[in-house]
């Protein structure tokens, strides 16, 4: 069995649709691990996406990470914090990844393998480009076989935008949580340009300050400043996926 990692983020959505194309190994299915809070634009984009698509898309969710961060527990109902914010002089741990993207998908692939996940394979296609080689990892799980793709056609993120312009097709927004301590001031400037999503996550930047479980003041922003006092820079993209990151988030 073939399976797309669908994040809805550019490279995963280029090799979507290149697979429809026939230009890659045509997947038996794409599954979509939704956080629950995800940019409305990309939510957009993938009811958009599933349209062009002839083989079936499988939502899975382990809950709303949103919510889950306002009450300040994790995706089993622990009192702490999923997600790596940042505190002085260190980050907490990064549990989101793998709590509310990775077991989903597994779940979901043993789930479609039914009885034969004994005997069976899945062969996992997941969208990493070649500026991103270094999240490219095996899979820990004898019966899943990861693949690149992108990598294998020396595709950069770049190329996957000129691959999308010269189909014809939209461009696509970039997937990651709203909230994600990894975004770059330019992401931030962007989520900023929307007023419902600015305002939410200003709230809950509030809200994470002072938790029982920490010691320490948490921050959406590494300049450890409330976010919404921060004055956004042109710099470029901060490197999430050298922090834990099992090459499964935001692609």
């Amino acid at each position: 069995m073939i399976v797309l990692s669908l994040g809805a983020g550019v490279q995963s959505s280029t090799m979507a649709l290149m697979a429809e194309h026939g230009e890659l190994s045509r997947p038996d299915c794409a599954i979509f691990a939704d956080t629950g809070w995800e940019p409305k634009a990309v939510y957009e984009w993938l009811k958009w996406l599933e349209n062009q698509l002839s083989y079936p898309v499988h939502h899975v969710s382990a809950g709303s990470l949103r919510d889950d961060t306002i009450n300040a527990i994790n995706s089993t109902g622990q009192r702490f914090a999923a997600i790596p914010w940042h505190m002085p002089d260190a980050m907490g741990r990064r549990q989101c990844t793998s709590e509310y993207k990775l077991i989903p998908l597994r779940q979901k692939m043993r789930e479609l393998l039914g009885t034969r996940v004994r005997s069976a394979t899945v062969e996992v296609m997941i969208g990493i480009s070649s500026d991103e080689a270094h999240r490219a990892k095996p899979s820990h799980n004898q019966w899943q076989i990861h693949t690149w793709p992108l990598l294998d056609k020396r595709m950069s993120r770049g190329d996957c935008l000129a691959w999308m312009e010269r189909k014809g097709y939209p461009m696509p927004p970039k997937s990651s949580c709203l909230g994600c301590p990894f975004h770059s001031d330019q992401q931030w400037a962007e989520i900023k340009k929307v007023p419902e999503e600015w305002a939410d996550v200003v709230m809950i930047d509030k809200l994470i300050r002072n938790q029982p479980s920490f010691k320490k003041q948490q921050f959406m922003h590494r300049s450890l400043k409330p976010i919404d006092q921060v004055e956004f820079t042109n710099e470029a993209q901060v490197d999430m996926f050298g922090n834990e990151c099992e090459g499964m988030c935001g692609v």
